[in-house]
């Protein structure tokens, strides 16, 4: 049934009202009593609707045909071609790239959140893994747009420029370390991703053998730290991780700087 709202003044006057007869509505409904076709006042100083008048049917809101106005007949064929070129919703895109591309519906959200990040991210996909590329998308890219107080479509960056990005990344021409410094860079940068990298010295990953180099000589020249994690104090290995991230310029690989040096301490 129809229930109508008088003495609604303000927005937040409707939000209140809408809300006080949800609660009211729903009580009725679930104690069985039927919610009647009827105009309420809300009464802004209690924040509740008390009941003005009932309505017994729609003749009494005195509808009426407007003589101006032609009864418009829309054929299944003309709603079906409008259907077919309306923008996709967004509920239904994030569903899709749920869908589509494997990912979690929060990255999903993200992708979508902007039309043009969207776009973006469906070319990427045709070159990158859709989840590496959804994940440093939505946590490097977003964090980087953020700060710069950005839209994606005033950014600068193009699907290639993701795509060389996202390459390097994942081919381990460059780090997670060195990526961060990268991606900080490119918004409205006329270089490559590749050319940023090269310019800051962060192209290419060090060999094994250059990080092992490091790592013992990061353990040979800190035995305070070392003792400190040997006692305990796990958190000790960051800092010997970030000794050997500045003999290696940043170009180790941090996972394995980790495991290399609780190999060489422990």
């Amino acid at each position: 049934n129809r229930v109508e709202m008088k003495n609604v003044n303000s927005i937040k006057g409707a939000y209140k009202a809408l809300k006080f007869e949800l609660v009211r509505q729903k009580n009725l409904m679930k104690r069985g009593v039927e919610v009647k076709q009827e105009t309420r006042a809300y009464l802004e100083s209690q924040m509740i609707t008390v009941g003005m008048r009932m309505k017994e049917d729609a003749d009494d809101y005195r509808f009426i045909t407007d003589p101006d106005l032609p009864p418009m007949k829309i054929s299944d064929e003309t709603i079906q071609r409008i259907l077919e070129t309306m923008p996709e919703a967004p509920h239904n895109k994030v569903k899709r790239f749920v869908e589509d591309y494997d990912i979690d519906e929060e990255s999903a959200k993200v992708l979508t959140s902007e039309l043009d990040l969207a776009i973006a991210y469906e070319e990427v996909v045709k070159e990158v893994d859709s989840k590496f590329a959804a994940k440093v998308m939505r946590d490097e890219l977003k964090r980087v747009l953020s700060y710069n107080k950005l839209d994606f479509a005033d950014s600068g960056i193009t699907s290639d420029d993701l795509i060389e990005f996202l390459k390097m990344l994942q081919d381990k021409e460059i780090t997670a370390k060195a990526g961060h410094k990268i991606i900080e860079q490119m918004p409205n940068n006329d270089k490559s991703p590749k050319e940023i990298a090269e310019e800051l010295g962060l192209l290419g990953v060090v060999k094994d053998d250059e990080v092992l180099a490091a790592v013992k000589q990061a353990i040979d020249e800190n035995p305070k730290a070392v003792e400190d994690y040997l006692s305990g104090q796990k958190a000790s290995i960051n800092f010997l991780v970030g000794q050997v991230m500045r003999l290696t310029r940043g170009k180790a690989d941090p996972g394995e700087t980790v495991k290399l040096l609780k190999e060489n301490i422990e």
